[in-house]
């Protein structure tokens, strides 16, 4: 799936599935596209990946038609034209919280490489030429903005964020949203529940697609996708290599009599 096959899809309410992939090692693109994946999740907001390895990822995963979709460090417009500028389909800009953010996100995406002034007054309504308006539509089509819905606040001005022109998709940092809504990692609460649900309505509503990021039960993710979500991120490269590797271990002690290992932590990634 490249780029603006992947927009398209979150508009029509196509399912989409992804994994976060925190590895760079250049073996994982192949593997990743003989499993059926979409597109992949490149999160710089939680792991130390620099411009470069996102770059080399971006471009690897793209050779193998698996969109790459970039989380920015922080909902900064620069920040978002240098994740499209290394070679991402799309980026996620976390924490959002108001369409004024929005709607300056959304012009760094659309109206690149326009900056400085020119783009301020584009944000501000002013009409471009037509030409340049057909150049930067054309340009920029393959690239989607998904903004994450991670507090309250953010729910609550729900209704104007997804009116933003140049908005694709919302999507549900879970672990976030359910601390921001003071159940945290209670991800069955009636509370999370209603806020999922109301997310996912919203998006869907308005034309866009609505996704979660889930490292939890396969189950639970079918129940937000039949909830709305049509954009899932399933787990992560290292949770989902945890898994397998701790299922293995313990068949095989299990057989053969050994003692189990002693678990000294948690794998699980709360991004």
């Amino acid at each position: 799936m490249n780029g603006l096959e992947l927009r398209e899809s979150l508009h029509a309410g196509r399912r989409v599935y992804g994994t976060l992939v925190m590895a760079d090692c250049p073996l994982w693109p192949r593997a990743t596209a003989n499993a059926g994946l979409d597109f992949v999740f490149i999160d710089t907001e939680h792991t130390a990946l620099n411009r470069t390895q996102v770059s080399w990822m971006c471009q690897l995963y793209s050779a193998h038609n698996i969109a790459p979709i970039v989380r920015l460090p922080s909902p900064d417009v620069n920040a978002a034209a240098n994740a499209i500028d290394t070679g991402a389909s799309a980026i996620i800009a976390p924490y959002v919280e108001s369409a004024d953010v929005v709607r300056k996100l959304a012009a760094a995406v659309r109206w690149r490489p326009l900056k400085g002034r020119r783009r301020d007054e584009a944000i501000a309504g002013a009409e471009l030429e037509p030409e340049l308006d057909s150049y930067l539509k054309s340009r920029n089509d393959c690239h989607s903005l998904i903004i994450n819905i991670e507090s309250i606040p953010a729910i609550e001005n729900l209704d104007e964020i997804v009116k933003v022109g140049g908005i694709d998709s919302v999507l549900i940092g879970p672990h976030d949203l359910s601390c921001s809504l003071g159940v945290p990692e209670q991800y069955d609460h009636p509370k999370f529940m209603e806020a999922v649900q109301t997310i996912f309505t919203t998006a869907r509503n308005a034309g866009i697609g609505a996704g979660m990021h889930y490292t939890g039960a396969v189950g639970k993710q079918v129940e937000f996708m039949k909830m709305g979500c049509n954009l899932l991120i399933h787990g992560a490269d290292i949770s989902i290599f945890a898994k397998h590797l701790t299922d293995d271990l313990a068949e095989m002690r299990s057989a053969m009599g050994d003692a189990q290992a002693t678990q000294v932590g948690s794998s699980e990634e709360h991004i």
